[in-house]
């Protein structure tokens, strides 16, 4: 579905990383491993200025935004990497006798695929695949409590989120087991900062969603009068919701996620919605209770709904399902989803290629299917040992600086060191692969009836595990992402096989370079476990205060601390970074970069310190991390990360991590007077 129609609140509290690594033990590098690629560096600036233009300006330069993009970095070219084997992989499926044999793997995947290719079908269809949907909707009776409960279920199995979510996963105190949870819906633009905040940007946002709104209606066949109805409702609803959302911070914070309710409470509190229907309706008669996520908001939507009119719901939901559809359908709707969320919000200047757009949903909806062949191809058995032990080698490390912490005292410490002798380690793929047999793919359907018929699947499966206990050994991404993260009810890291590549591990490259690069991340998600809302959750992945109160307070105090230094940072003139929102992946960063510090150190004892291309390993540590973060971003998309991304720009994550770090000023001769220079007394250091 549209990924840029954001749709519910994430139900299950996880913590991600742009990009993540993998490893191959240093033994096996090439006999004269290679240093720093010398030509990412700008040497007319001076590290001490301005580290993350020396160590990435070349890159930069040699590395204009394409123009689909509307960042580009060595995380994206990772993304261009990955993509183009799993086209190859798609395309060889023409080959295999299974591809023919109805309700295989390589069936599903390859007509999927082909379904998305064909730009012919799609474009005569042209709406025509959506009608039976909208009929549905407006054959509602609405008025009635029964029929409008019937319908949002309806709808959230697998087409949208209107109104509120829900959602199974696990009990945040008792995280064994899988529970229902019950939050906000989301906003077409996402954030609700665009609704509230008046500003130059946010009417020039504005004016283009109101022309993308009347422009999916009249190309789903509705006239202008009804195109302008749907304009005007749709609006008022949304910002009334806007309104009453939670914050960017307070969505961080677990504590305010969390809000057991029996399903008695839900009827008695939330009268005016017919929960025992809805429930019946997704396939959870059983319900006995739920988590609210959002009570503020639930309060709200239970009093505001008897003020709306049937024909402020049905347009509402009209444009949530064309809006979420708009992808699977013909090139105009879908130049009308690239003209508002691609070009006008990010800046981009051309839609991706069509085999990449198509690509995508198999990749999504079968997603384990096609991991299974990635990494039988481009991932050893042997790698997933190799990493084992480099991420043991970095819990070690991680381990020594909790034991030599000097604002935590002797008792949280030694339930820290059992929280982290707890992780579970995820790395390559999984041990079992998940079972498709239940998603019927068919081309004589429509493009959109299957892909809405495997998010039917998807919800089904999800609403499901209710009750039972939660099965840990079941992934959050595919071995083909590019990426990993962590997990506080599991008190896990996953690192997928597909970022197995420079620069976040390069085989040919020197110790220093990759435990820079690989071991920054790893220690990285590693932190997330202790960042400020990863640090509530116990060893056993409870929400349970493990902490004294004088230890709680002074972790605060240090983290208030680092949200300040990033707040003072100006990432566009008049607009400041959210030190709060981005708090989670800075403390991450932070601990990442000093963690594999030390555990770099620890390999490298007994070994004699030598300089390769002219820099120190200390040296070729720093630029090797900094390399992980070379990218070039459009204006346009440095506004929407500030607003929507919990994670700092690349910038940022450089010059401003690097800033509290000791060993850093060192290896640069960084001293009082140079902008890279922070005072000792100004320096923040958690972990």
């Amino acid at each position: 579905m549209n990924n840029n129609h954001i749709t519910t609140e994430d139900m299950n509290l996880r913590k991600t990383f742009i990009g993540a690594a993998a490893a191959l033990p240093m033994a096996m590098m090439a006999a004269s491993p290679h240093g720093i690629e010398t030509k990412n560096l700008d040497k007319s600036v001076r590290p001490q200025d301005d580290f993350y233009e020396y160590a990435c300006g070349g890159w930069m330069q040699a590395n204009p935004i394409p123009a689909e993009y509307s960042r580009f970095g060595t995380f994206d070219v990772l993304r261009e990497n990955a993509k183009t084997q799993l086209q190859e992989l798609i395309l060889n499926l023409k080959d295999n006798p299974d591809t023919k044999v109805k309700g295989t793997n390589a069936q599903k995947v390859s007509d999927l695929f082909d379904m998305g290719m064909d730009s012919i079908r799609l474009n005569r269809e042209g709406a025509a695949p959506m009608r039976p949907y909208l009929e549905r909707l407006g054959k509602a009776n609405l008025t009635d409590r029964t029929e409008l409960a019937k319908t949002i279920a309806w709808m959230h199995g697998g087409i949208g989120s209107p109104l509120f979510g829900t959602g199974v996963s696990a009990d945040p105190k008792n995280s064994d087991m899988n529970i229902m949870h019950l939050g906000e819906t989301g906003l077409g633009l996402g954030d609700r900062d665009y609704y509230l905040e008046k500003s130059e940007e946010n009417d020039r946002i504005m004016k283009a969603y109101e022309n993308y709104i009347k422009t999916i209606m009249r190309l789903s066949g509705y006239d202008e009068a009804r195109a302008q109805r749907a304009w005007d409702n749709l609006i008022a609803l949304e910002t009334e919701i806007a309104k009453h959302k939670k914050t960017r911070e307070e969505r961080r914070n677990p504590q305010l996620r969390y809000n057991m309710r029996t399903i008695q409470e839900i009827r008695d509190r939330y009268p005016n919605f017919d929960w025992d229907t809805y429930f019946a309706a997704i396939g959870t008669p059983q319900v006995d209770k739920v988590n609210v996520s959002s009570v503020a908001f639930m309060d709200w939507l239970n009093s505001y709904l008897p003020t709306l009119t049937p024909e402020q719901l049905l347009d509402y939901m009209t444009i949530e399902f064309i809006t979420e559809s708009s992808n699977l359908l013909s090139d105009d709707f879908v130049n009308a989803n690239f003209e508002m969320f691609d070009r006008t919000m990010s800046g981009k200047q051309e839609q991706e290629a069509r085999w990449k757009r198509a690509m995508g949903i198999p990749n999504s909806m079968l997603g384990e299917a096609l991991g299974e062949l990635y990494v039988s191809k481009y991932f050893p058995k042997e790698n997933k040992e190799y990493m084992v032990e480099l991420v043991r080698n970095l819990q070690t490390a991680l381990g020594e600086h909790i034991d030599n912490l000097t604002w935590m005292s002797d008792d949280t410490k030694k339930k820290a060191r059992e929280k982290l002798a707890g992780f579970t380690v995820k790395i390559g793929y999984p041990d079992k692969w998940k079972d498709y047999s239940g998603i019927d793919i068919d081309p004589t359907r429509s493009y959109l009836d299957n892909v809405l018929a495997a998010a039917n699947w998807y919800a089904k499966d999800n609403y499901s595990k209710l009750g039972k206990p939660v099965d840990k050994t079941e992934w959050l991404m595919t071995p083909q992402t590019v990426n990993a993260y962590y997990m506080p009810t599991t008190n896990e890291i996953c690192f997928p096989a597909a970022i197995l590549q420079a620069p976040y591990f390069d085989v040919t490259a020197d110790d220093a370079i990759n435990y820079g690069a690989i071991g920054v991340v790893i220690g990285h998600e590693m932190t997330h476990g202790f960042d400020d809302s990863g640090r509530q959750f116990d060893k056993n992945g409870n929400l349970n205060d493990w902490w004294t109160a004088d230890d709680a307070a002074r972790f605060t105090k240090l983290a208030d601390g680092l949200a300040a230094q990033f707040d003072a940072i100006e990432v566009a003139p008049g607009v400041h970074a959210n030190g709060r929102f981005t708090l989670g992946e800075n403390i991450a960063d932070q601990g990442g970069l000093r963690v594999a510090m030390t555990a770099y150190k620890n390999s490298q004892k007994g070994k004699k310190a030598k300089k390769i291309d002219g820099f120190t390993p200390e040296q070729r540590f720093y630029l090797g991390y900094a390399n992980l973060w070379a990218g070039n971003i459009r204006d346009e998309e440095i506004l929407v990360r500030t607003k929507t991304d919990p994670h700092s720009l690349g910038r940022n994550r450089v010059n401003a991590s690097l800033r509290n770090i000791a060993p850093f000023f060192d290896a640069f001769k960084i001293k009082a007077g140079d902008p890279m220079f922070r005072p000792e007394e100004e320096r923040i250091i958690i972990w």
